[in-house]
């Protein structure tokens, strides 16, 4: 089953320095249809005005991935950790029993971002931040596990939820495929690009929400981006 979720159907908010569309119910939206999908609740995909952001602001209890689609976005925690994220490359927040943030986007131009929650498999756990480069070569025509809750995924940001998110980048014809475990839970975005997901038409930034699939085809049908999601039910 592969619901397309299409761009223009997210709900979505404009605050002058940010423009959001939400792929599930958040903050103002609120569709009782979309609710979360598996262990992933948020699906954000933020423009954020340049030397504008979001404020320190606390949370706990959630993975908080961020994955950079333009420009730039630089964190600041209570823990200490500082860093600027750019694009393609992804940031994990863990949030755990407590911490407070912020996300400013300091660079000349608009930072578009997706920001993906998902709920962790512990709660009360040490607050955690980190952050890591993607080069785009490295994930040419095959999904690269970005960040993971699984231990054999050495190279990925560590997650503390039975989950993935990965990468791809596809050229115009190109086909790669992804293997779903049993029960597992998907949702696919095209940050750039329109494909066909076993045969499901997607263009660039709708969602599709993915279940009872063993295998994902993906043909892009011009050159793509794509961000995926494996989550437990």
């Amino acid at each position: 089953m592969i619901e397309r979720r299409s761009f223009d159907s997210l709900g979505g908010a404009d605050h002058g320095w940010l423009k959001a569309k939400h792929h599930f119910s958040f903050a103002g939206y609120n569709d009782s249809r979309r609710m979360g999908w598996g262990a992933l609740r948020v699906w954000n995909d933020d423009t954020i005005a340049s030397q504008t952001g979001f404020p320190p602001h606390p949370h706990a209890d959630m993975e908080i991935i961020t994955y950079v689609r333009e420009g730039a976005i630089t964190h600041r925690d209570s823990l200490g950790n500082e860093g600027r994220t750019e694009a393609g490359d992804v940031q994990v927040m863990s949030a755990g029993s407590g911490i407070t943030h912020s996300e400013y986007n300091l660079e000349p131009g608009n930072t578009r971002i997706f920001q993906i929650w998902i709920i962790p498999d512990e709660r009360g756990r040490a607050p955690s931040w980190g952050a890591k480069p993607f080069p785009a070569g490295e994930r040419a025509g095959r999904f690269v596990t970005l960040a993971s809750g699984f231990k054999e995924d050495n190279d990925a940001l560590p997650l503390r939820t039975d989950a993935r998110v990965l990468g791809a980048t596809l050229k115009a014809g190109e086909t790669t495929r992804y293997t779903l475990g049993h029960e597992r839970y998907a949702y696919l975005v095209p940050a750039k690009g329109s494909v066909e997901v076993n045969g499901v038409h997607l263009d660039a930034r709708d969602g599709a929400a993915i279940r009872n699939e063993t295998t994902l085809e993906v043909k892009a049908l011009e050159d793509a981006e794509l961000v995926l999601v494996d989550s437990a039910p």
